[in-house]
C-alpha cells in the first residue's frame, strides 16, 4: 500500500485485524510520520519501473494507492507500475471539498495562481497548503503570511511571513482563534478533502474570510472507491490474501 493518508492508517489497521500482510510505502518527507499498523517502508522507488521491480521481487498480489490527492508523480508511478507488474491496482481517494451556504471560494489550478489572486483579495494570509509550495508565494512582498507546516519549510519564503509548525486534525475553536489572533483576512488551502483539517474552513465560513482553494491535479485512470470498507472488501475478494 502506498500510504501517508489517515485513510491509508486506517485500511491497514483494518486488514492486518483480518489477517491480511499489508507493507505500506511512506515517501519519507516528513520527518516523524504517523506510522501505520504492520510493515513499514520508508522511501520512493525510483518511478514506476522500480515499483514494478519491488512488486515482483515482493510477490505483492495487489496494489493499493491511498496517498494524498496532490500526490501526482506517485499516483502516475502507482498506474504504470503496478500495470508493468501485471498485478491489480486500487485508488483509495477521499471525495474532495464543496461549498456550501456563506462560503466565499475561490477556486484555482496552482499554488502560482494562487499567490497571483491573493493580491485581490487580502493582505494579511494563512497559508496551510504545505512547505513544499511556499515558494510560489515568495515574490509575494505586500502581504504578510501565516505559513503552517508539520516540518519546518527551506527557502525561498516570502519576506514577511510567520511559520506554525503543528499537526491535525484541528477543531473550530482553535482554528477560530488563530483567525482573529493573526488578523487573517484570506485562507490558501488546497482540496485535500476529508474531515481532518475542514475546521479551518468552517472558522473562515463564521468569520466571513475568503478562502482561495487549489483544485486537485489530474492522475492517471483507476479503479478508485472514496471509503475505507470499499478497499477493505476489494482487497478481501484476492484469494491469495
Amino acid at each position: 500500500m502506498l500510504g501517508g493518508t489517515g485513510e491509508a492508517r486506517a485500511l491497514a489497521a483494518a486488514l492486518t485485524e483480518r489477517g491480511v500482510r499489508v507493507i505500506s510505502s511512506l515517501a519519507g518527507r516528513v520527518a516523524n510520520p504517523r506510522l501505520p499498523v504492520g510493515e513499514v517502508r520508508i522511501g520512493g522507488f525510483g518511478g514506476a519501473d522500480g515499483l514494478a521491480r519491488y512488486v515482483t521481487e515482493n510477490d505483492v498480489v495487489a496494489v493499493v494507492d491511498a496517498t494524498h490527492p496532490f500526490a501526482q508523480r506517485i499516483g502516475v508511478s502507482a498506474v504504470n507500475g503496478a500495470s508493468a507488474a501485471g498485478v491489480p491496482l486500487l485508488r483509495l481517494e477521499r471525495p474532495g471539498w464543496q461549498a456550501g451556504p456563506g462560503d466565499d471560494w475561490h477556486w484555482v489550478a496552482t499554488l502560482e495562481e494562487a499567490a497571483t489572486k491573493i493580491t485581490h483579495l487580502g493582505e494579511r494570509i494563512f497559508l496551510t497548503s504545505g512547505r513544499q509550495g511556499l515558494a510560489a508565494f515568495a515574490g509575494c512582498t505586500g502581504q504578510w503570511f501565516l505559513a503552517r507546516c508539520v516540518d519546518p519549510p527551506a527557502p525561498p519564503l516570502p519576506p514577511k511571513i510567520e511559520i506554525l509548525l503543528d499537526r491535525g486534525p484541528y477543531d473550530v475553536p482553535g482554528e477560530t482563534a488563530i483567525l482573529r489572533e493573526h488578523r487573517i483576512d484570506v485562507l490558501v488551502t488546497k482540496d485535500s478533502g476529508g474531515t481532518m483539517t475542514t475546521a479551518k474552513l468552517v472558522a473562515a465560513r463564521q468569520a466571513g474570510i475568503p478562502v482561495i482553494i487549489v483544485r486537485r491535479p489530474a492522475r492517471p485512470a483507476a479503479e478508485t472507491v472514496r471509503e475505507v470498507a470499499a478497499a477493505v472488501a476489494w482487497v478481501s475478494a484476492f484469494p491469495q490474501v
